[in-house]
This record gives structure tokens, C-alpha cells and sequence, in this order.
């Protein structure tokens, strides 16, 4: 080998050695020495978030400890109005209630088993001591049924986060096991924001007619949910013109990732889960992909006033129960086949027809069962379900409540053209 040559590799590697990564840290605001703080206060060390259509996990302070008080039960959901689904969860609901504090705090977090079989509770993201990471049979040993597991750490980090079960996950997990941590800084170094939202996004396997999901399911999932409802049943996230808006997406399907794309607005990803991205490190979006396991965090400036879709934009996410084992019949004419089928069977009803937008849906449709698509809107029927909401921007409103359909400006709604204008620009009708 060459002088020259072993110089060239000597450098490379001195270089290489220089550029290394510093050892990555979680997102603090405080000194790593600093200690347990006291408990941070609603509406004075940070605002609240909102859950819509969940709830946020109820505290207590005792001795300068918050303590919370998780209860893994059996749960009757309803996913949206004629279709529910016996599965599990946390204080009668899936997800469970979003469990919210601020960088510093102590928590102690007690979990009951109420299911009939053993569980744990992992806290997915947060740096916390291995004992207290609750993976069964790894970390400790599972919760048994009727036990109560107390679990005790100190919040070193700030940022939106997981909790669900790490027993029998594949089962537990997709019988609706899942919740969203959202830890605030101790010292805020963003804008504050006005509207704070947690989206869980979810999918689940319920066969037309069951009301039990099928947690070994790998891939025809029917049901897609934001924290826990499909659409039209998903509360919209109400927002006053000119607000900061920051909404927190967190993704525990089973198996699919989720790119949300929000209508009328560009935004930028500030957060992972791993952290605050830093500002030079940011970038413009108008659909975020959230992995499984991941968390993203999206601001934006609520400036573009409207009915506007929040939705994921895998097309057969925005559809619920699904019918995957249908034959094509795209250019087939239908319109017998009804007819002659209820001959044969009079109990049949076409799954998945769009009514019209003056119908409710089929009262005869197979029990526990929902449209693919629908719900009626402002201008017709709306042909989206499963993982969509809404996000409501208005001026002048007093409240965040529902605000109803957008009142559109003279003229600026897509219609009909007219001849003249038809004529006017040489279009050809």
C-alpha cells in the first residue's frame, strides 16, 4: 500500500471519528441532575389537550406524586352508530383515556387487571427505569386477574407518546388494549397553541354480522378509526380562524401505516416521538405518514376557513367493512341483480350501496353492520368512512362547538358552467 494511500485512509478515518453523532438525548428542558418538579398545573404550566370523542386519564396529587389509576377491562364499543364490537381496553373505553403531564413530574400510574387473563402496560417512548418498562415476563412478571400493579417513574422528557399492553400484544392490542401519553415541556420553547388535539389511529378486523374483532387477523382490516371512531361518527376538531394548531398522531395498527393528509391547509412536522425536531430540520407537508408504533406532531395556522378532510390516504382506509372478496362488477349493469337475487333470498340486501343523499342507511342491513361509505353533507352524500374527521375552521365563533356545515361565499363553490361560459373560454361541452 502506498504512502500516500495509508495517509488518505488515516485522515478518513480521523474525519470520520470527528463527524461522528453526538450521543442522542430525549427532548428536556431541564437539567438531567434537576429531579422530580412539582406537579405541573392545567392552565397555568401548560394547556390541556383534547381528545375528541375520548377523555383525558383523571389525577390526583399525593406527597408532590401525580396518581393515575388504569383499569384493563372488557369494553362495549361503539365504532359508529349500528356497528359496535365487544373488545378491551382501559376504564371503559379504547383507546383509553389519554394520560396527560409535564416533563418533571412524578407519576405513579396504578393498573387492575379486570380481564380474565394476565396483562401489562408498556409505556412506549418514555425513558424510564427497565423494571418499570412493562414487558412480561422480561421486566417483570405479568398482572394477573384481579391484581393491581403499581408502576413509578419520573417524566424525563417532553413529547406525545404510546401506552398499550406488551402481553399476548398481537391479541390485546387488537382487541383495543392502546392510549396516548402526551408529556408537556417544563419550560416551552414553541409558540403556544390554541386547539391541542390527540388522534389515535386505528384498524380492526370485524366480520359483517360479529361483534368481536379478530385479533389474528393480517390484512383485510374493514374498520378504520380515529381514537376509536369511523366516519361520520368522528368529532370534528373545531377551530377558531387564525388559531395555532397542533394535533398529535399516534399510530397502533396492527400492521399498516398511515399517511394523514389534511385538506386546505400545508403544515410542518415539529416532533417524533424520539423528540423536537429542531427548527432548521423541519419541512412543509400536506400529508404526514405515521408508522406503526409512531407518533408525529403537525402545527399549522388555522388561516383557510371551511369544512376541510382530515383523512388518511390509503384509498381503502376511507371506507369501513369493506367487502375485499367482492367480485369486480366495475361496468357490469347491476340493476336486475338485486331483484333477482331477493327472489332467492329475501333477507338480502346489497352491501355497501350508497343510498341517496335524501335515504338513511338500509334498516335491513345484516346485523351489526354499517355502508362502506357515507354520511350526508352540506351538498349530498358523502362517499368517505372509517379513518376521516373533519377539521371545522371558522371566524367569529364564541365556542368549539359543533358549528354545523360551512356557509360558503357567493361564487365560490364548484358548479355546473353555464353555456356562456363555456362559449367564453372555447370549451366544448
Amino acid at each position: 500500500m502506498s504512502h500516500d494511500r495509508r495517509e488518505f485512509l488515516r485522515r478518513s478515518t480521523v474525519l470520520g471519528a470527528s463527524m461522528a453523532l453526538p450521543t442522542l438525548r430525549p427532548a428536556r428542558t431541564l437539567p438531567e441532575d434537576a429531579g422530580p418538579q412539582p406537579p405541573g398545573r392545567p392552565f397555568v404550566d401548560y394547556l390541556p389537550v383534547e381528545t375528541p370523542n375520548g377523555s383525558s386519564l383523571p389525577w390526583k396529587v399525593k406527597d408532590g406524586v401525580k396518581v393515575f389509576h388504569l383499569r384493563a377491562q372488557r369494553v362495549r364499543h361503539v365504532f359508529t352508530p349500528g356497528l359496535e364490537g365487544n373488545c378491551w381496553g382501559y376504564n371503559g373505553s379504547t383507546p383509553g383515556p389519554t394520560i396527560e403531564a409535564v416533563e418533571g413530574d412524578r407519576v405513579r400510574i396504578y393498573v387492575t387487571n379486570e380481564l380474565d387473563e394476565p396483562t401489562t402496560v408498556h409505556w412506549h417512548g418514555l425513558i424510564v427505569p427497565c423494571g418499570m418498562d412493562g414487558v412480561g415476563g422480561l421486566t417483570q412478571r405479568s398482572i394477573e386477574p384481579g391484581e393491581t400493579f403499581r408502576y413509578e417513574f419520573e417524566l424525563k422528557q417532553h413529547g406525545t407518546f404510546l401506552y398499550h399492553s406488551h402481553h399476548d400484544e398481537m391479541v390485546q392490542m387488537a382487541m383495543g388494549m392502546v392510549g396516548m401519553i402526551v408529556v408537556h415541556p417544563r419550560v416551552p420553547s414553541e409558540p403556544k397553541a390554541d386547539r391541542d388535539f390527540v388522534l389515535l389511529l386505528g384498524e380492526w378486523s370485524v366480520p359483517v354480522g360479529t361483534e368481536r374483532p379478530n385479533p389474528i387477523e393480517m390484512q383485510d382490516f374493514n374498520v378504520l378509526t380515529i381514537n376509536g371512531k369511523a366516519f361520520p361518527t368522528t368529532a370534528p376538531l373545531v377551530c377558531k380562524l387564525g388559531e395555532r394548531v397542533r394535533i398529535r398522531v399516534g399510530n397502533l395498527s396492527a400492521m399498516d401505516h398511515h399517511p394523514l393528509h389534511v385538506h386546505g391547509h400545508a403544515f410542518v412536522v415539529t416532533e417524533t416521538d424520539g423528540g423536537v425536531i429542531p427548527p432548521g430540520g423541519r419541512w412543509p407537508e400536506t400529508a404526514v405518514l405515521v408508522a406503526t408504533g409512531q407518533t408525529r406532531t403537525i402545527e399549522f395556522t388555522a388561516d383557510n376557513p371551511g369544512d376541510w378532510g382530515v383523512h388518511c390516504h390509503m384509498t381503502h382506509h376511507v371506507m369501513t367493512q369493506m367487502g375485499h372478496n367482492v367480485p369486480n362488477l366495475t361496468g357490469v349493469d347491476p340493476s336486475l341483480f338485486d331483484e333477482k337475487l331477493t327472489e332467492v333470498v329475501p333477507e338480502f340486501v346489497a352491501l355497501g350501496a350508497i343510498p341517496s343523499a335524501a335515504d338513511a342507511p338500509d334498516p335491513t342491513l345484516p346485523k351489526n353492520s354499517v355502508p362502506m361509505q357515507g354520511a350526508k353533507g352540506a351538498f349530498g352524500y358523502i362517499t368517505m368512512g372509517g379513518m376521516v374527521t373533519l377539521l371545522k375552521v371558522r371566524g367569529g365563533i364564541t365556542s368549539y362547538a359543533d358549528p354545523g356545515h360551512y356557509q360558503h361565499p357567493p361564487g365560490t363553490v364548484a358548479d355546473v358552467a353555464s353555456e356562456d361560459e363555456l362559449r367564453r373560454d372555447g370549451i366544448e361541452g
